[in-house]
């Protein structure tokens, strides 16, 4: 690459990818600025796609016909958005006009496959967006004469960073028609070495996601490392499979602290645009089960961060309407069952799976019985969600439907650690401080469960696994995993927890870590030596002391006066603080004992506790549960918890300032 290589030089480049792939090159005279329309490319696809509906106009509307329809198409964009106008289209007396056409899942409509290939694709360079200036955008993207794409350009070689394009795009007037919420599709801020997209202008408060392969984009020897972007990203079909089967408008609640009404909410719309290994991980998965067709398994190792809900979301509803061939009459997989043991988070993923629904009727939610379950499965219900603890219900009742392929998707299949479960082994409650940390340190291990159900059964030839989780074990791994040339198994894809901490989605725990000395002297009250293994004895020792009334005022003191000068006002002043503790009965210590200093100190502040099952306090007697603690209703969940895919996190409760948000 020339030494002299300017910004121009980076926008020509683009422009001739886009252009050699099926885009149409238009001026930037030719864009409406107060329609944000093409209209010379709006009716041509409609004319060519649709005469008959268009003819249906001429008769009513007469010359103004093209004038009618670009305001009404407008007028539709600003009121429901482009994706909504992408997909349903418009009427208009009496006509119903579409916008786009899709790829149909199986080439059994030739019609159709026909109107797809008329969609038109187009770029125009410096589009100069504003009616007040002559302000100008590097490049926008257009489908049928709608933008569906803009584009801030940035050169490297020349000292401009991509840095620079995201903050252009947080000085663009937010208010500018081009720029409105769900007018654009997504806004990308490019370099030549990284990629960073945002759904919404917010001026200084545009929040920016990374588009990129990893932290670090690999050398792209062919050219620049962000070649990705415009030569698949960009391309007509991969753009006409996001806006079909990706993009998605989600609905959100959020709490908040209002001084004279006191605890509110409010809901907001999130446009959701895949970052990229959302859409590489979705993508590579259905690429795999076109070549390997039924019966097969695969493993994906997201970190926490990664966006796993939607990323299950997407691959569940791709399946769901899949066919290996395109000559195909009838889907590879009969049902799609996503199965999760998140408990607390499992509605977040109904809820999610749900909304991604564009036809009624296709997310099948079990929440009664493992009857309702089996008569889905027999009923062939195209997306069906249930829990992990329901998998031998699953396992025997696919099993005997002969003849129908499932997909089962299995979110974060690893070590389910649950008091309930550990109770039903052992058929007792805690009594004392060891059998307290003993029943913790007993897994009822799902993962296992799971596994051996599998082997039990066999792999099964109607039957595919995609199983999600940030820390496989080995034997998960095995199961699911793919098979190395040296003998080891790796995940089929993988985005890390490096990755996701430099990306800023999860932040690095031990990066202010700090460690606390103590000492203690414990008196000998009995006559006799007695020998015991070492480590054993130390860590029961040191639980006693831990379970000390005086350790756990000291401790919670300490991590009191600190949350308070340091936590407190972080993150919009919705700051948080976590306690992992090495027992539930730990944790229901912990608790009661902040409840207290906080109240003896006045504070408005919340703590919260999160475990599993019931623990009983062997020195009082008292039994406690999560929901008899935090007096929360069932709905409202816990956003401190020991479900955050740590396998060494037993319990924890957390200091939750509810009065500031």
């Amino acid at each position: 690459m020339p030494k002299n290589y300017l910004e121009q030089d980076f926008e020509d480049h683009i422009e001739e990818n886009l252009l050699s792939s099926g885009y149409y090159k238009r001026l930037p005279e030719d864009y409406d600025r107060e329609a944000c329309l093409l209209p010379t490319e709006v009716l041509k696809f409609i004319q060519e796609t649709q005469p008959k509906e268009y003819k249906k106009l001429e008769q009513q509307y007469g010359a103004e016909t093209p004038a009618k329809l670009m305001y009404r198409i407008s007028k539709e964009i600003s009121s429901r958005g482009t994706l909504h106008v992408l997909r349903k289209g418009i009427s208009d007396r009496g006509a119903k006009i579409n916008l786009a056409y899709f790829k149909p899942s199986s080439g059994m409509n030739p019609e159709h496959t026909k109107l797809y290939g008329q969609n038109r694709f187009s770029v125009v360079r410096q589009v100069k967006y504003s009616k007040k200036n002559e302000n100008s955008i590097d490049m926008v993207l257009f489908l049928n004469g709608l933008p569906i794409i803009t584009m801030e350009l940035k050169n490297s070689l020349s000292g401009q960073m991509v840095k620079k394009a995201k903050e252009q795009y947080q000085g663009r007037e937010p208010k500018e028609p081009l720029f409105h919420f769900k007018k654009c599709l997504v806004h990308f801020a490019v370099g030549n070495e990284q990629v960073f997209m945002t759904t919404k202008l917010e001026g200084d408060k545009t929040f920016f996601l990374p588009f990129n392969k990893d932290t670090e984009n690999p050398v792209n020897p062919k050219g620049h490392k962000t070649a990705y972007l415009w030569e698949d990203l960009l391309t007509p079909d991969t753009l006409l499979s996001l806006i079909q089967n990706y993009l998605h408008i989600q609905k959100k609640t959020e709490k908040y602290y209002d001084s004279q009404k006191g605890l509110q909410e409010k809901e907001y719309e999130v446009f959701i645009f895949p970052r990229y290994h959302q859409l590489d991980v979705t993508r590579t998965l259905i690429a795999s089960v076109k070549t390997d067709a039924v019966g097969k398994s695969y493993l994906v190792q997201h970190s926490a961060g990664s966006g796993k809900s939607n990323s299950i979301a997407w691959l569940a509803h791709q399946l769901a309407s899949f066919y290996q061939k395109d000559t195909d009459k009838i889907r590879l997989f009969d049902s799609i069952i996503v199965v999760t043991d998140r408990r607390v988070l499992d509605k977040q993923l109904q809820d999610t799976i749900k909304q991604f629904e564009q036809v009624e009727g296709v997310v099948c939610k079990i929440d009664i019985n493992s009857s309702q379950l089996k008569e889905s499965l027999e009923a062939g219900r195209d997306i069906i969600i249930t829990t992990l603890q329901k998998f031998p219900v699953i396992s025997k009742s696919i099993a005997e439907l002969k003849g129908k392929n499932f997909a089962v998707i299995i979110d974060e299949a690893h070590s389910s650690q649950s008091g309930e479960g550990a109770k039903h082994l052992k058929k007792t409650l805690s009594t004392t401080v060891e059998k307290a940390e003993e029943e913790d340190e007993e897994k009822f291990d799902l993962e296992d469960q799971i596994i051996e159900e599998i082997k039990t059964r066999g792999k099964q030839p109607n039957i595919s696994y995609f199983a999600f989780t940030a820390t496989p074990k080995n034997k998960t791994l095995e199961l699911f995993g793919k098979k190395t040339p040296d003998g080891g198994f790796v995940a089929h894809h993988i985005y890390s927890m490096r990755q996701a901490i430099e990306e800023g989605f999860i932040l690095d725990v031990l990066e202010n870590y700090t460690t606390f000395e103590r000492y203690f002297k414990l008196k000998k009250k009995y006559a006799g030596d007695k020998e015991y293994e070492k480590k054993k004895a130390v860590q029961l020792l040191t639980s006693y002391v831990d379970l000390q009334p005086h350790a756990f005022e000291k401790k919670t003191s300490i991590m009191l006066d600190h949350f308070l000068e340091h936590t407190v006002d972080a993150i919009q002043r919705r700051g948080r603080a976590m306690v992992v503790t090495r027992s539930r009965l730990h944790a229901v210590r912990y608790y009661l004992e902040f409840k207290k200093q906080m109240q003896e100190r006045g504070l408005t502040f919340k703590p919260l506790v999160a475990f599993s099952g019931t623990v009983k306090d062997p020195d009082s007697g008292a039994e406690y549960t999560e929901t008899s603690l935090n007096q929360l209703p069932p709905k409202v969940s816990i956003p401190i918890s020991n479900r955050s895919g740590s396998r060494n996190t037993n319990s924890c409760m957390g200091i939750h300032n509810i009065a500031k948000g």
